[in-house]
């Protein structure tokens, strides 16, 4: 057996051995996260992403380690994006606090899946036409270029291929079952809208890789370097949403660091042939880019309560929907969007997801 195939074993092994404390130990019977303990399981995540980044250093040297920690920091920032969209998914489809979390754990499973085959497909079109990076620098500074021109965020779940497919396939119940995904009505087996969130959480997922993948592959092209800092940060998402999950409208230009940051990585890739860039300027413009984006932020906020107002809440967050069961223009929200500031997108004002008071009603 070669040495490689003993890492990525091993590797895969120490994965499985974290989903299933994650699972079965630390949010065993817990249906919603607190803050406070969310914050700690955070910190837990990211003590064991340093802990592996030192194992690298200690065993392969500076510069890989170097790599794994500014891969780490790219990932996990790019994944707030994620954080964003999520909460207008779950708002969307009203989905009940206590079932989120299990839509997020198998998320990240789906996730951790998917970008595993893309990086092995990106690492081998790199290795076999190194022009591809080329076009991976240019796709990030379109990607950056569109996310900071996009002040709104919003979501269209209704239009997404995938659901209609299910839907044509499977039949969907009218209301939740619990955190149920599948359940049985009169003989049949029928999908819940839990379901539907999932594959939607899943589509979305696949999306955002197709931009954080190739950003990655500026800082390395090392495959295991790429796959485990990747699989580190998005460990950590789950506890990352219950966190910001009300807050994401304080973070008001995160999505303009994070653009700054594919343009910077797209510019360092096409660059590289004539400017070698070190892995440490790397790291640093991360860093740079994340603390003006949060500073800009607090400011904003500051400025926001010194004049009385505060920045709008999306409907339906976490801390507020909270029925188990609901109708099904509520469960799916009847084609309404929401954008990133909570608004109802476009001119529909009201669509078909009912409000906390209302759902209550």
């Amino acid at each position: 057996m070669t040495t490689t195939a003993v890492l990525w074993g091993g590797f895969t092994l120490l994965v499985l051995v974290l989903l299933a404390l994650d699972l079965g130990v630390l949010n065993r019977g817990a249906a919603v996260i607190p803050p406070r303990r969310a914050a700690m399981l955070t910190g837990l995540w990211v003590a064991l992403a340093v802990a592996f980044g030192l194992g690298i250093l200690f065993w392969r040297g500076s510069g890989p380690a170097l790599e794994f920690f500014t891969g780490y920091l790219l990932e996990y920032s790019l994944s707030m994006d994620n954080i964003f969209v999520f909460v207008l998914l779950f708002s969307y489809f009203a989905v009940p606090a206590a079932y989120q979390r299990r839509v997020l754990f198998w998320g990240v499973l789906g996730a951790l899946i998917m970008r595993a085959v893309m990086i092995v497909v990106g690492a081998a079109l790199i290795e076999r036409f190194s022009w591809v990076l080329y076009l991976f620098g240019a796709f990030l500074i379109v990607s950056g270029i569109r996310m900071a021109r996009q002040r709104e965020e919003e979501v269209h779940p209704e239009g997404n291929p995938l659901i209609g497919l299910v839907r044509r396939i499977l039949p969907v119940t009218d209301e939740y079952a619990e955190d149920r995904f599948f359940v049985r009505r009169g003989g049949r087996l029928m999908a819940t809208p839990l379901f539907i969130v999932l594959l939607t959480i899943e589509s979305t997922d696949l999306v955002f890789a197709v931009d954080s993948i190739p950003a990655i592959f500026g800082v390395t092209t090392d495959a295991f370097i790429v796959y485990s800092s990747n699989v580190f940060a998005i460990l950590g998402l789950r506890s990352l949403y219950f966190i910001l999950a009300d807050a994401v409208t304080r973070l008001y230009y995160l999505r303009l660091g994070l653009a700054a940051i594919l343009v910077f990585v797209g510019l360092k890739m096409i660059a590289e042939r004539w400017v070698h860039i070190p892995v440490a300027v790397s790291l640093l413009a991360i860093v740079v880019c994340l603390g003006l984006a949060g500073a800009a932020s607090v400011v904003r906020n500051r400025r926001l309560a010194a004049r009385g107002e505060a920045p709008p809440a999306i409907p339906g967050r976490l801390s507020e929907v909270t029925r188990t069961e609901l109708r099904p223009d509520e469960a799916f929200g009847c084609g309404r969007s929401v954008r990133q500031d909570g608004a109802p997108a476009g001119d529909d004002a009201r669509g078909g997801l009912a409000t906390p008071r209302e759902i209550e009603e």
